[in-house]
Order: C-alpha cells, then structure tokens, then sequence
C-alpha cells in the first residue's frame, strides 16, 4: 500500500511541495535550502503573484494553523484575505480568545 501525498510549503519562494509522509525528518526547499513547513493534505496553493493570499498564508502558519483534512472532508474555514485576518485579529484582540482560534472560526459573532 503506498503512502498519501501531503503539502510542504516554502514561503520565501513561495512555492509548494506534494511529497510522501514518511517519518519526522526534516525537509528543504530545492530552490533555496530553507526548512519547508508542512501544511498538510487539504491545502491548496495559492498563485505565485498573488502576495495577498501568500500573506494571509503566511499568517496562518504562524498561529500554528495546519491545512489537515477532518472526519467530513476538509480542513475547515480558513480566512482568504487579510482583510478577513484583520477582522478576526480585531475580534480576538476584544475578546480575549486566542488569535489561532478566532481565525479558523467560520463567522464572528
């Protein structure tokens, strides 16, 4: 049986990488040798032009969100644009609830 494929993501390159899962090893990019993050499988990249969602990405990774693939398909809501992140960066900041929280969460009350 064959291992499924996942997402590794270089963000200063801005590029993606479909690679087996095999273990805990770490991986680089083949374009300028810095660790890839794994994303996970439910992940869809972003154009390389399109320095919004690359941002938006790059804020999600950050708060430690992941693109795995749940019980009922997908990963869940993620936010789009920064706009959406700014919002939600609002909402967590008044709050008081955990920025990683509030940016998976599917709309704000």
């Amino acid at each position: 049986m064959s291992h499924a494929k996942t997402s590794y993501v270089c963000l200063p390159c801005r590029a993606s990488y479909k690679q087996r899962c095999t273990g805990d090893h770490d991986r680089v990019c083949p374009r300028c040798t810095q660790p890839l993050i794994h994303v996970g499988s439910a992940f869809a990249t972003p154009r390389r032009r399109d320095t919004d969602a690359w941002r938006t990405l790059s804020v999600l990774l950050h708060a430690g969100i992941r693109f795995h693939k749940s019980c009922c398909g997908g990963p869940g809501y993620r936010p789009r644009t920064m706009s959406e992140v700014r919002e939600r960066m609002a909402y967590a900041r008044n709050t008081g609830e955990s920025f990683a929280r509030a940016l998976v969460r599917r709309s704000l009350p």
